[in-house]
């Protein structure tokens, strides 16, 4: 007998949680071009401040971002904002979305920014990779198992 069932706590939905809506997603943008200051991160996403303030907040409580003090002369002490390691490595999953609109959504010119490789200048890719090395195509080449954290809500 097959019984429907949804996963409790699935790791998508908890992600999604913490970053899945437009101004996270544009913050983490800026915050890996290297902005660090809440007015150019409100001149570059066009975000409300009240919004910025609440996701610049949000990503800091997360652990995504950390506050770093600075004081230019004559002014108020105030905040930059760094990326954690935690927040770095969501660096592919915004590559991955980037790519996915440049695939789908670019105009009849293309992509508005091309990533590449400092060192050698070669254009970012990104690939799928098992464990031993072998690449992996796509969702039909991926088995889904059941985790040590698995729950199972009933339908």
């Amino acid at each position: 007998m097959n019984v429907p069932f949804r996963m409790a706590d699935c790791s998508i939905e908890r992600t999604l949680g913490i970053v899945g809506e437009k101004w996270t997603f544009l913050v983490l943008r800026e915050a890996f071009k290297g902005v660090r200051r809440f007015a150019d991160m409100q001149a570059n996403t066009g975000a409300p401040r009240q919004v910025l303030s609440a996701r610049l907040a949000r990503l800091v409580d997360e652990g995504l971002l950390r506050k770093e003090p600075y004081r230019e002369p004559g002014q108020r002490q105030r905040d930059e904002y760094r990326l954690t390691d935690k927040g770095r490595d969501l660096y592919p999953l915004l590559v991955s979305l980037m790519h996915w609109g440049d695939k789908y959504l670019a105009g009849d010119d293309g992509p508005p920014v091309l990533l590449t490789h400092r060192d050698c200048g070669a254009p970012i890719e990104l690939t799928f990779r098992c464990a031993d090395g072998h690449e992996v195509g796509g969702p039909r080449e991926v088995t889904a198992l059941p985790g040590a954290g698995e729950r199972l809500e009933s339908a």
